[in-house]
């Protein structure tokens, strides 16, 4: 798809209306003209590319014209659950994968109808959509269009660290231009200046975001993320309590329970929510390795129990987690290993921190 040279034009009825802005504005000709010229020279190497550029400037008459049987701007939903309106073919196992791997990591709000959404959870929604589809080409227009630059930044990353562990093809069309450091596009068409950039080679690592987390005393901070979480919504409030912070926005919350009856040093994940808009880029996973660290290091026992599969996910690849009980809980404390190809029926796992792997 080198070359491409297209001319839209149009020609409307001599109204009285236009007749009148014609004389007022000493318009000569009703008949309008565009034209629009380049070169996509894309290859088959390739999984992400980014069409970018001002409004006005042919973006979507561009993709309509060369990618027509992979354009949309928008799913159908009409059913009570986000979960029925994906594609039929796609099993549930298929569908809660394919929403934890775009950062859609809330089972409460799986349950939700689209039109209730926030725009951030929409956008990872559509995404997860098109990933289930047999297409092996999603192009898609007014990529971020609605959301805060910050949320767009962030889950563009996320979004494409998923259309990566996949075999689709994915094209953005944007005006935005702050996604594409995030979105990590092989390829860019700029068509403020009708442009064509393949970006082979390029290091496929996010920006840096400004990473911090508090401890407050603030025990009403919890409502915040109170429906966020994929369990419950009440919260003890014998939990010390942390938040974290990304590029200045609250982000993060994890708290702590003390089980001195269990073992009397032993501390314990209470509650560990992100927000959906942040889910999807390791915030989680650097925030639970953090506050571990910390109760570690002042010499208690740290542990967590999840049946949330993102996170068992990630825990069982990681070195300083260990397992001591995976499935349903028979009061048996024994370390166990991990056996990939059978996970379907379990319910919990329960992992213990164990610093460098060492201990």
């Amino acid at each position: 798809m080198p070359n491409f040279n297209i001319l839209r034009e149009s020609k409307p009825k001599k109204t009285f209306r236009v007749a009148s802005v014609m004389g007022k504005f000493d318009l000569q000709t009703e008949h309008i003209k565009e034209q629009f010229e380049g070169n996509i020279d894309l290859q088959d190497d390739w999984q992400i590319g980014l069409i970018v550029g001002s409004s006005g400037t042919g973006k979507t008459t561009i993709a309509k014209e060369l990618f027509k049987n992979a354009y949309v701007t928008n799913f159908k939903y009409k059913a009570e659950t986000i979960l029925d309106d994906m594609p039929e073919n796609a099993s549930v196992e298929d569908i809660t994968k394919t929403f934890n791997s775009v950062g859609f990591s809330s089972p409460p709000s799986w349950l939700k109808p689209y039109s209730v959404l926030s725009n951030g959870q929409k956008m990872r929604v559509d995404l997860a959509n098109a990933l289930l589809r047999e297409d092996d080409l999603v192009v898609f227009d007014e990529f971020t269009s609605v959301v805060d630059r910050n949320v767009a930044k962030i889950g563009s990353y996320a979004m494409q660290k998923a259309i990566r562990k996949s075999s689709k093809q994915f094209i953005a069309v944007t005006c935005h231009h702050d996604v594409q450091d995030w979105l990590l596009p092989d390829w860019v068409f700029n068509t403020d200046s009708m442009t064509f950039q393949k970006l082979e080679g390029q290091k496929k690592n996010r920006p840096k975001v400004r990473f911090e987390i508090f401890q407050t005393r603030d025990k009403s901070i919890w409502r915040i993320f109170a429906k966020h979480h994929y369990l419950s919504h009440s919260h003890n409030n014998a939990a010390h309590t942390y938040v974290a912070y990304v590029n200045e926005q609250i982000a993060g919350f994890i708290s702590i329970l003390h089980l001195p009856n269990k073992k009397p040093n032993l501390k314990k994940v209470h509650r560990l929510v992100i927000l959906p808009d942040y889910q999807g880029i390791g915030i989680g996973g650097r925030l639970l390795e953090f506050i571990a660290k910390k109760y570690t290091n002042d010499n208690f026992i740290f542990g967590i129990t999840t049946s949330a599969p993102s996170l068992i996910f990630s825990l069982k690849r990681h070195i300083d987690w260990k397992c001591y009980h995976f499935g349903r809980n028979t009061g048996k404390q024994k370390m166990v290993e991990f056996n990939k190809t059978s996970t379907k029926n379990r319910i919990t796992a329960a992992f213990r921190y164990i610093q460098n792997g060492t201990k």
